[in-house]
């Protein structure tokens, strides 16, 4: 699968840009602030219909303007896709395939798989547990529509149970018939998406560790651990006895939307034990992880995008990054980076196809 060509207009600071692209590599370069990386978030937003880096979509339309359109085409396994996303002000988004809105947003994810690599990443090692949960349920609901849905009555479930809980103003009796309705849906909801969580990591944990091993170069024991309530015994039980504490915070304080892992160097939190360079190679590894994990479900390559990642790497990982992109297993690669001559040595070393765009405010030009 591959991205052939996006229009874009008004999408952040891109007022008109139409760019076509190679199945191998396409480079970005340009000063800070010049739109690279906002050319990678409109790629992302046509597979997620939302932005990696703002979850206000109407921030993302450029200034002093009303609205913003993204239509892109796409080569999915040789079969044509026509994919089209558009806001205005104070109105509902609209995306549409092949010329067909969609009922509903969740229904396209996954049909477009696709993996963001960006320094920010390293918030899945520094940041709370929320970080973690969201990289796990991202990867996992590109694949399984069900896991995605199941996400989302999770979410309207526990709304109900927190709503109720704050009503009650720390009185049980008030709302107990009401509890033990929704406990049930969250019991059940959450035993569901636990199981895939438990299942997404056994099969992750290896190939993570497999490509830490060879970003950095060595010996380095590096571990993920998952933890959810589910693991400490009936969960309805939990909810029971944990009540009183529910009804004094007005809301509830354990189920998967507690769920996180830990993130281990040498047995240790890497968050608190690791170099600049562990934690990049830690995320750097967990996000190829999620490539392979994805190529493995879907049976062909997602789109990768590298954001400004060369220049936050060493020589040696960067070389091993090189090495690793270069293999027939990734195929369209977008990569943004700050220097030409730098980048025009890494891709080249890939021995792929690729093109260069010439990035300033906001306009692009071809830069072979």
């Amino acid at each position: 699968m591959y991205l052939k060509r996006l229009s874009l207009v008004n999408y952040k600071n891109i007022r008109d840009a139409e760019l076509d692209f190679e199945p191998g590599i396409n480079c970005f370069v340009g000063n800070n602030g010049a739109g690279k990386t906002n050319l990678l978030d409109a790629v992302y937003y046509m597979s997620f219909c939302k932005s990696y880096f703002n979850s206000i979509d109407s921030q993302l339309i450029c200034h002093n303007e009303d609205f913003f359109v993204l239509q892109a085409q796409y080569d999915r396994q040789e079969q044509f896709e026509a994919i089209y996303a558009g806001l205005k002000k104070n109105q509902k988004k609209q995306f549409k395939r092949n010329k067909k809105e969609y009922p509903r947003l969740a229904d396209h994810i996954g049909l477009l798989p696709l993996v963001m690599i960006s320094p920010g990443d390293e918030r899945l090692i520094t940041e709370g547990s929320d970080q973690r949960r969201k990289y796990i349920d991202g990867v996992v609901s590109q694949f399984d529509k069900n896991y995605l849905a199941s996400i989302i009555k999770y979410s309207r479930a526990l709304t109900q149970r927190n709503a109720l809980l704050k009503g009650a103003k720390g009185r049980k009796a008030v709302v107990e018939d009401h509890l033990e309705v929704w406990n049930s849906h969250v019991t059940m909801i959450g035993l569901a998406i636990f199981e895939n969580r438990t299942r997404f990591i056994a099969e992750l944990e290896p190939v993570f560790q497999k490509y830490y091993r060879f970003i950095s170069g060595g010996d380095e024991v590096v571990s993920i651990i998952y933890h959810s309530h589910y693991q400490k015994g009936n969960y309805e039980d939990q909810l029971s006895s944990s009540i009183q504490r529910d009804l004094a915070l007005g809301y509830t304080t354990k189920g998967v939307h507690r769920d996180d892992l830990d993130l281990l160097l040498e047995g240790y939190p890497v968050k608190k034990v690791g170099s600049q360079g562990q934690k990049k190679t830690f995320f750097l590894a967990l996000k190829l992880a999620q490539y392979e994990f994805l190529s493995n479900h879907f049976g062909f390559a997602p789109i990768l995008l590298l954001d400004d990642m060369f220049d936050k790497l060493d020589d040696l990982r960067a070389s091993r990054l090189v090495e690793l992109v270069g293999r027939d297993t990734f195929h369209q690669i977008f990569i943004t980076d700050t220097q030409k001559p730098r980048l025009l040595e890494i891709v080249k070393a890939t021995g792929k196809d690729f093109n260069f765009y010439k990035v300033e405010d906001g306009a692009f030009s071809l830069d072979n």
